[in-house]
């Protein structure tokens, strides 16, 4: 197996805020530090909009241009990095974040990271090393967790250590091969010689789970709960077992207290996955009398009768309508939340694709669910 420095296409993604010098500080220790030296062919940088201003002026613009001051100081290969290279972080509405502030920000950076990540690993070609030495911290445990999820055994994380007073110095990119005198925040103004510089690189091993994934992780963009709810469950722990001879479902573990009707519809969804089918589109117009059957089969069942009571009967008359679809799934959601908490996720009806095209399913593998059937009291795993 090769080496990581022996990828043809090595790419070095690094998560930066204001103080975008963690580039060719990152870059120094893997080139001059690191033995064998991992020299990057690419370089890609993740930040907010005022990270990416600050990076194009320090690193690229043409007074200060210390990325290609580095490259040609050491003599080192070019790599590629332009302002191409600096990737914004934007909220789900595609304006750039200036910086992380709320929930809602931390959500959209890390499907972002988690994005760019899997894009990157998907090339056989190439090894990934990932930086966490810049950016806020959730930057960097978002990083740090992407890799763990896609990462190959070529795939490398570590963290930059510049030792004081040079450490966030402005003025500082990289250890300077002839002496070059910068100078500390006054009052004392005490200049500095960055060429006495000390850089130095922790790698920091991470289980890598990719493995376990589902191959529709890896293959298209999806949320980073999502990708980290299918992780959980390879990991193991997530089982489902309904249980049509008593009329119960068990998640988990654990119990769950369900009405007939969101029984029925637990099922139907989990039936649909222990038989590898598709998702099913949520009815839009009218009703889908295939759903509406499917759903009338799995609460005979269980049940041994149709739905009590004429309105469900009625509602059901011609098939299964949208209205129906998203309360019952709205229901079971909330049901599973109060029983099972955060573990909720791995048993819900999540939904694939967009709209118009969206389909709804359990993401569950079929080893992981256990139908007992009713009257014949066999198990089916």
């Amino acid at each position: 197996m090769r080496e990581p420095h022996e990828y043809p296409r090595r790419i070095l993604l690094v998560a930066a805020g204001l103080t975008p010098q963690v580039v060719t500080e990152t870059i120094y220790a893997l080139t001059q530090v690191r033995r064998p030296a991992w020299f990057p062919t690419e370089v890609h940088l993740l930040t907010t909009s005022e990270g990416a201003e600050r990076a194009r002026l320090g690193l690229l613009n043409a007074d200060q241009r210390w990325f290609q001051r580095l490259f040609e100081e050491y003599e080192m290969p070019p790599a590629e990095f332009g302002p191409d290279h600096i990737q914004v972080i934007r909220n789900h509405e595609g304006h750039p974040l200036r910086d992380l502030q709320t929930e809602t920000d931390n959500v959209a950076a890390a499907d972002t990271i988690l994005d760019c990540v899997r894009r990157f690993t998907a090339d056989e070609n190439a090894s990934l090393h990932v930086s966490l030495a810049g950016g806020r911290k959730t930057m960097g445990y978002y990083l740090g967790y992407a890799l763990s999820l896609f990462g190959r055994p070529q795939d490398q994380l570590s963290h930059v250590l510049v030792d004081p007073p040079f450490e966030s110095h402005p003025g500082f990119f990289y250890p300077s091969r002839q002496s070059r005198v910068i100078y500390t925040s006054p009052p004392d103004s005490r200049p500095l010689d960055t060429a006495t510089a000390r850089v130095r690189l922790a790698e920091i091993p991470f289980v890598r789970l990719r493995s376990i994934l589902p191959p529709w992780v890896l293959e298209q963009s999806v949320p980073f709960e999502r990708a980290v709810n299918a992780a959980q469950q390879g990991v193991g722990g997530v089982r489902l077992v309904i249980n049509l001879e008593e009329g119960w479902a068990e998640a988990g573990g654990t119990r769950l207290s369900l009405p007939p009707t969101q029984f029925a519809f637990l099922a139907l969804f989990a039936r649909r996955a222990r038989a590898g089918l598709p998702g099913v589109e949520c009815p839009s117009e009218g009703c889908d009398p295939a759903l509406g059957q499917e759903f009338l089969e799995e609460y005979q069942k269980a049940f041994g009768h149709p739905p009590q009571g004429d309105r469900t009967q009625k509602v059901l008359k011609h098939g299964m309508p949208r209205d129906f679809f998203l309360q019952h799934k709205a229901r079971l959601h909330r049901a599973l939340e109060k029983a099972l908490n955060w573990r909720a996720a791995a048993y819900q009806i999540r939904s694939r694709g967009k709209r118009p095209a969206t389909t709804y399913q359990l993401e569950l593998r079929p080893d992981q669910i256990e139908f007992i059937e009713r009257d014949k009291g066999l198990h089916h795993a």
